[in-house]
């Protein structure tokens, strides 16, 4: 069995003169993405791999994350304006040995790509997270294997 995580990342910001790929997190951002995480730690969630889009919002979001799991993160070109399509790739190219793998990415690919895993339809707000189970202990197997909803967190709902 594997565990699939994905977040959307924190709020963010809309400078002027900023593009969409370097805008920052916001202050509502930058204390929800922690919040988050650590609603996951406490709820005893374990990560092994940390992957993120590598938009500022994203990137940071995924910083504030493993900072709190006190663990390192890699970036992936493919999770900035994703399709479902690139999820899939990177997931069947998981090494094995990871068993747990948190993907922060963007809407709408991140919402549409977890809608597409089971029935249970989730529109992912900003530093929201959706868990899931994967019946498989290969990730090649990632797309034929049965896929089960676990938890849907909303900072709305945990964050105070």
């Amino acid at each position: 069995m594997k565990t699939l995580l994905l977040v959307r990342h924190a709020k963010s910001d809309w400078p002027v003169d900023v593009e969409d790929f370097d805008r920052p997190l916001n202050e509502l951002g930058m204390i929800n993405a922690p919040k988050m995480a650590l609603l996951l730690k406490d709820k005893s969630v374990d990560i092994d791999t940390f992957i993120s889009s590598p938009a500022k919002r994203a990137l940071e979001t995924c910083k504030l994350f493993s900072e709190v799991y006190e663990k390192e993160y890699s970036v992936d070109a493919s999770l900035y304006n994703p399709k479902e399509r690139n999820f899939e790739n990177l997931i069947i190219g998981l090494e094995n040995s990871v068993n747990s793998v948190i993907l922060f990415s963007h809407n709408n690919g991140i919402s549409n790509f977890a809608n597409s895993l089971t029935d249970e339809i989730v529109n992912l707000p900003t530093s929201g997270v959706v868990g899931y189970q994967i019946d498989c202990d290969n990730w090649s197997d990632f797309v034929n294997a049965k896929k089960e909803f676990l938890y849907f967190y909303s900072p709305k709902n945990f964050a105070k």
